[in-house]
């Protein structure tokens, strides 16, 4: 990593609110900060109507940001083969998506054996607990079959999908390389959510197995404590297994913290910019 990339979710403007903050607005407050780039929720589109998409990629390019990457949501745990298949239909819908946003690669999830919300998140340490009657085989068979049905797709729409550390079956470090292992293809690399191997022992040790097949991190930081989890986080030591391992991405700001985003976001900019600096002196 000779130069430092830095990007910022819009997901750190817009914590899922019922007032949605319109990607527009974000794109101009990215650049005001001096941001790269811009990764942009699924969730957050006003539309998918192709005049409005290309009025983004239009506004991201007048701001001289680059969209490099689509957060999308999907769950390949399912034991029912028709909802695994909606769930591969709407995977290949979001590659179209990015696509047609100009946008080189979606996040992609593999899915959990989730139960409830947050509080349940803790107490079974990430979804992990396979449901009665299931065992762990049956969730990555399920997974790995629906990211691999995905790819042909993938490399037709020249779009990336990025495996992230994102509860459930990629709770652990070994869980993930399972998968990337497993299917092993060109068009299916991974993020590193750097608060998300919370209950993975040594989180630095799970960060470092990964590392190799990391495209783009995201940066949690937490300003006025955190939406779910406060973790502290050594970016300094994040950054170097980056480095080490020839990590060449972007460093994408995930601002989940209650503070205010533009006192909050700005604060994250800086903190992540103290740590490159530490790394390379």
């Amino acid at each position: 990593m000779k130069h430092l990339r830095l990007g910022v979710s819009s997901y750190s403007f817009w914590h899922f609110t019922p007032e949605k903050v319109s990607l527009e607005s974000i794109f101009d407050q990215a650049a005001e900060m001096g941001f790269m780039g811009v990764e942009i929720l699924h969730q957050q589109l006003e539309s998918e109507d192709n005049s409005y998409l290309q009025s983004l990629k239009r506004h991201a390019f007048r701001n001289g940001l680059s969209l490099y990457n689509f957060g999308t949501s999907q769950d390949f745990v399912w034991d029912d083969k028709e909802t695994r298949q909606q769930n591969v239909d709407h995977s290949k819908h979001c590659i179209d998506l990015a696509h047609d946003l100009g946008i080189p690669s979606i996040r992609i999830n593999a899915g959990a054996w989730r139960r409830g919300g947050w509080e349940d998140l803790k107490e079974t340490r990430g979804w992990t607990t396979p449901w009665e009657g299931f065992t762990h085989d049956d969730g990555f068979n399920w997974a790995i079959e629906g990211l691999s049905a995905c790819l042909e797709h993938a490399q037709k729409q020249g779009v990336m999908l990025l495996l992230e550390n994102h509860w459930g079956l990629t709770t652990t470090a070994d869980g993930m390389l399972r998968i990337l292992e497993t299917i092993n293809s060109p068009w299916l690399r991974a993020i590193l959510d750097m608060g998300n191997f919370y209950f993975d022992g040594d989180m630095y040790t799970a960060m470092e197995k990964i590392a190799p097949w990391v495209d783009l991190a995201h940066a949690k930081t937490y300003p006025g404590g955190g939406e779910v989890f406060t973790i502290p986080l050594d970016y300094p030591r994040i950054l170097r297994i980056l480095n080490d391992a020839g990590f060449k991405g972007y460093l994408s700001v995930e601002m989940e913290g209650k503070e205010a985003p533009q006192t909050a976001v700005p604060k994250s900019m800086t903190m992540l910019q103290d740590a490159w600096n530490l790394l390379k002196s």
